[in-house]
């Protein structure tokens, strides 16, 4: 019979009997679920997921405890579960994510640390385990100390970025606060990274615009290397500068059709430098422009070792691998702190006049890297994307098609008043009745740019329309949508 309890490969085995010659086939996973994020072996189960049960279930649980306790160090947090599946005895083998990284197989001498990926346990690499020794004494790379002292270097670009961004003066003590220095005022690696001549090697970005779908043909290509404000402000103004933003008209304006959302870009090209891993040497971010689609690339797969294909980003927790880096981020109004960065971009993308279904962006990552493709909206042909599992046919934006947040009717001043339910509404409750009714996961972010009014301004007019009766939330606040009453 099949074993319908089991889903997901990546946070469980199935081992047919307990190999006692061969320890190693399955205690690798133990150590590999120890260093991620858990999961379970199961004994007993065929790997097609026939139940065929343990001869001696009792025997097969002492000698498995006896392994853990002997081959894997730290011994790890796990519980041993008995199963009967219509008179089959199974065992189950807990283990839970370890405080204590790295969790090392022992064996003749030598340890051995491995990690979960995908369906499989394979051996850390030297990044990896780095970053497990780092998450074992609760640090991270970016709050490591360096011997430089702090005035060695100038911040001017961080502190007018601040002043900007929050409309207040930047004071030393930020830079403590932050962590970018420490209590000797040496500098951390983040604040190395925040240096106006930043000397950190890996701090780059490599952008290309390549002519027609492949890499083939460079039609153009830059090389940035420096602080991270700065290489966020060139990589943006690369994108600008090699993507177009074409224009359709409309009866009575001229409505702008942009390949891709700017807002989208930036949110992108912002994730992939705070969360890249930065002890990868020899390695940078990588922006790809095509004909019909962006790629942006980083050293570092998911800090937790999952692949982001396979989870919905809708309810992944925020793991950081350089919180200090995100935090300064957040205190510049780049991003923010509650880690929905990803619904971001494919909520700023889906409300672009050319979007059409099938186009927005895919997150995708292995145990190396990181991968975001971004679709041109606006492009008319099959897609050849080598990270999309499926190839996309869109007819042009220039033929007709309806966008998804917006329409050829987006501009406030074109919406018409409107009434529901003898309710006379004026054109920006009405605007926001229809924006809702068409797409109802649409945010009050979205809204607040496509009828330019302040995001407090919408909350106003979503509450009042509440109240009326009109609208309503399906769902909790985090992951509901609005609908209009029927």
């Amino acid at each position: 019979m099949e074993f319908k309890f089991l889903a997901e490969c990546t946070y469980y085995d199935l081992k047919q009997m307990l190999e006692r010659k061969k320890v190693k086939s399955w205690l690798k996973s133990v150590s590999a679920f120890a260093n991620t994020e858990g999961g379970s072996l199961f004994f007993g189960i065929t790997d097609d997921h026939q139940v065929i049960g343990l001869q001696d279930a009792q025997s097969d649980a002492d000698f498995i405890s006896e392994c853990v306790n002997d081959r894997i160090d730290p011994i790890p947090e796990y519980e041993l579960v008995p199963h009967d599946v219509e008179g089959n005895p199974i065992l189950e083998l807990r283990v839970k994510k370890g405080l204590f990284t790295p969790y090392y197989y022992c064996q003749d001498g030598t340890r051995t640390a491995f990690v979960r990926y995908g369906n499989e346990s394979v051996v850390a690499s030297s990044q990896q385990l780095l970053s497990l020794v780092l998450r074992g004494s609760n640090r991270t790379w970016d709050s490591l100390s360096t011997n430089i002292e702090k005035s060695q270097h100038s911040f001017i670009m961080l502190a007018n970025t601040y002043r900007k961004q929050t409309n207040q003066a930047f004071e030393d003590k930020l830079m403590q606060s932050w962590g970018l220095v420490n209590d000797s005022n040496h500098l951390t690696n983040a604040g190395l990274l925040f240096a106006d001549d930043c000397p950190v090697y890996q701090s780059r970005v490599f952008c290309t615009r390549w002519n027609g779908l492949e890499k083939s043909n460079a039609l153009n290509d830059k090389e940035y290397n420096g602080n991270l404000l700065y290489l966020l402000d060139m990589a943006v103004s690369f994108v600008k500068a090699n993507t177009a933003m074409p224009w359709v008209a409309q009866p009575t304006h001229r409505q702008n059709s942009p390949d891709y959302a700017e807002r989208a870009i930036f949110e992108v090209i912002v994730n992939h430098l705070i969360h890249r891993d930065y002890t990868v040497m020899g390695s940078e971010v990588h922006i790809d422009i095509f004909d019909d689609r962006l790629i942006v690339s980083s050293p570092g797969g998911m800090y937790d070792g999952t692949k982001i294909q396979e989870r919905d980003i809708r309810t992944i927790s925020s793991y950081r691998r350089n919180p200090i880096i995100a935090d300064v981020f957040a205190q510049l109004n780049f991003m923010e702190k509650r880690g929905s960065g990803l619904l971001r971009i494919q909520s700023f993308t889906a409300a672009l006049p050319a979007y059409s279904e099938g186009k927005q962006p895919v997150f995708e990552s292995d145990n190396q890297m990181f991968y975001t493709t971004v679709d041109n909206v606006n492009y008319s042909g099959t897609s050849k994307s080598s990270h999309r599992s499926e190839n996309v046919h869109i007819e042009s934006s220039h033929k007709g098609e309806k966008g998804s947040h917006k329409n050829s009717e987006s501009s406030r001043k074109e919406q018409p008043k409107g009434s529901y339910k003898g309710i006379k509404l004026r054109k920006t409750a009405a605007y926001i009745v229809e924006r809702i009714g068409a797409f109802s996961d649409i945010t009050a972010e979205i809204l607040s740019e496509e009828l330019g009014i302040s995001y407090r301004q919408v909350l106003k007019h979503i509450e009042k329309l509440t109240k009326a009766g009109i609208i309503e939330r399906d769902g909790g606040k985090r992951y509901g949508k609005w609908k209009v009453k029927e």
